[in-house]
């Protein structure tokens, strides 16, 4: 089933009706008593508890949520002629010069207990932009607008086993499709070009130790809904968590070329996440990735590779203020990803200001930086490099904050 902006908007306005509702309808407690005259006075009534933090929920699903918008400058000034007026080989905040709603999102969960379930309803450039593969089109949109869909089964002797069926996003990458859960706002190149956004079909994690887990997925490749190849890809997840650093490895093997299950999709991803402490924070994030040309003729297929590193350092200066650094390097050899044979940095330097609990700002510069002339200047100029700034406004609402 199909969904539009105005079901979305109806959906949220429900919620709304529903959560001052269920805030309305709380029967207040009765008058107390006068004592006999004949009774002692009674002891003086404890200091009330603090209040418990707001639940937002509608029955046995937990509700969350935030919208996302900003404004960016890009000192090249590409025109709509020349590129519909985006910064280029960036992602979800791509419309420049201008405000744009990157995403509005709500969040439908239930934990398992044993069974659960996790919807994410999103609208903006996001969706545009995670579900434009042509395949998700000839499906008739049933999953646009639809961040992630899946079904949740942990039964309470398997020792921590989970079983996902549905649409989730992938495992890979050190930064998600949310700004907010990410220290920098635009997201890196490897985000952007090296891994998918998200898969559909099955996943499932385990505990092994007391510090690892472990996973396996069987999906239909790289952000489709069906496939048109009659292939599937497979995937291996490992998380090593220790009190200072986490260390993430995720590799996924299928065929990814059109109509034809020839020729085979490698992507390698790992990430080190070093927490020495709760002010100061960094990863090291590194992905290779391979696809081999769809030719029948197997002594004659290209394989066509990518790769790329990323390092980011975050400091929470204040409590309601923090920096971010990161600095990447990808190398497209064979033009598979971006369309150029070229080699690319990037730097962000961002700066985060939280207002109040929900409310946050953040002010970022980033330069991008290639060995050819990749990026529109004006209507009809080439340049090899682009520098940005932008700033957002994230609100977000939720048990979780």
């Amino acid at each position: 089933m199909s969904m539009n902006p105005n079901r979305i908007l109806q959906t949220l306005g429900g919620a709304a009706m529903a959560i001052a509702i269920m805030a309305g309808a709380q029967t207040p407690a009765p008058p107390a008593t006068a004592p006999a005259a004949d009774q002692a006075p009674a002891a003086a009534p404890a200091a009330p508890a603090a209040p418990a933090a707001p639940t937002w929920s509608v029955g046995p699903m937990d509700l969350s949520g935030f919208i996302d918008g900003y404004y960016s400058f890009n000192a090249n000034r590409p025109t709509n002629s020349a590129n519909g007026q985006i910064n280029d080989l960036y992602n979800f905040n791509d419309k420049t010069d201008q405000f744009n709603l990157s995403a509005a999102k709500l969040t439908l969960n239930h934990d398992p207990d044993p069974v659960g379930a996790h919807v994410d309803f999103i609208y903006g450039r996001t969706n545009d932009l995670i579900n434009a593969a042509p395949t998700n089109s000839s499906s008739a949109d049933q999953l646009n607008y639809i961040e992630q869909a899946f079904l949740s089964l942990k039964p309470p002797k398997a020792k921590g086993f989970e079983l996902d069926f549905g649409k989730f996003v992938t495992s890979a990458g050190a930064e998600v499709i949310e700004a907010k859960d990410n220290w920098d706002y635009s997201r890196s190149l490897l985000f952007t070009y090296a891994i998918p956004y998200w898969h559909f079909g099955g996943r499932t994690s385990i505990p092994v130790s007391k510090t690892e887990t472990i996973g396996f997925q069987l999906v239909n490749g790289w952000n489709n809904v069906s496939k048109n190849n009659g292939g599937v890809t497979g995937a291996f997840t490992s998380a090593y968590t220790k009190t200072k650093y986490t260390w993430d490895v995720n590799y996924y093997v299928g065929p990814e070329n059109n109509n034809t299950a020839y020729g085979v999709r490698n992507l390698i991803d790992t990430t080190l996440l070093l927490t020495p402490n709760a002010k100061f924070n960094a990863y090291i994030n590194y992905d290779y990735g391979s696809n081999r040309d769809a030719l029948e003729d197997q002594g004659n297929n290209k394989l066509n590779t990518w790769q790329g590193v990323a390092f980011a350092a975050h400091g929470q200066a204040t409590p309601k203020s923090a920096l971010t650094g990161r600095f990447e390097y990808f190398t497209d050899p064979d033009g598979f990803q971006t369309g150029t044979v070229q080699h690319l940095y990037e730097f962000t330097g961002t700066y985060e200001y939280k207002w109040v609990e929900g409310l946050l700002t953040r002010v970022e510069y980033r330069g991008d930086f290639s060995n050819e002339n990749v990026f529109h200047k004006q209507a009809t100029q080439m340049v090899d490099q682009q520098q940005t700034v932008t700033v957002a406004f994230i609100a977000f609402f939720g048990p979780k904050r």
